[in-house]
């Protein structure tokens, strides 16, 4: 597949694909640092910090590749898919933990941006 350059009517799809980049690169980051807000983070999920690294760096790679899918949008679409999917995790583990439905509204965005993003995708790569 060619490289794409990125032009004025993907304004859209460049902001949605930034804000999640800027959401998943940033607490990615803080996971797989393993800060204090993360681990208890990871204990209230029942996970283990090495566990919750391993997703932070997921998330990570997903910023990474809605970067990179401005200008090579399988990277981008590759990218959402799994955003998606983590997010399906993340909801699974809130619901299996009886949380409020405040803890389960971040997921829940984050996988509707991602959604959001897979839609206007194709009308922007065209």
């Amino acid at each position: 597949m060619a490289l794409r350059r990125p032009g004025g009517g993907e304004l859209v799809i460049a902001v949605v694909g930034l804000v999640l980049a800027v959401v998943l690169g940033s607490l990615g980051t803080t996971k797989v640092l393993a800060v204090p807000a993360m681990r208890a983070a990871a204990a209230h999920a029942r996970l283990g910090v090495n566990a919750y690294r391993l997703i932070g760096c997921a998330e990570v790679m997903a910023a990474v590749g809605l970067v990179a899918g401005r200008w090579w949008s399988p990277a981008g679409a590759a990218a959402a898919v799994g955003t998606v999917l983590l997010m399906v995790g993340a909801v699974s583990v809130h619901l299996s933990n009886r949380d409020s439905a405040a803890r389960l509204v971040p997921a829940i965005g984050t996988a509707a941006l991602a959604v959001g993003y897979l839609v206007l995708l194709p009308a922007a790569t065209s």
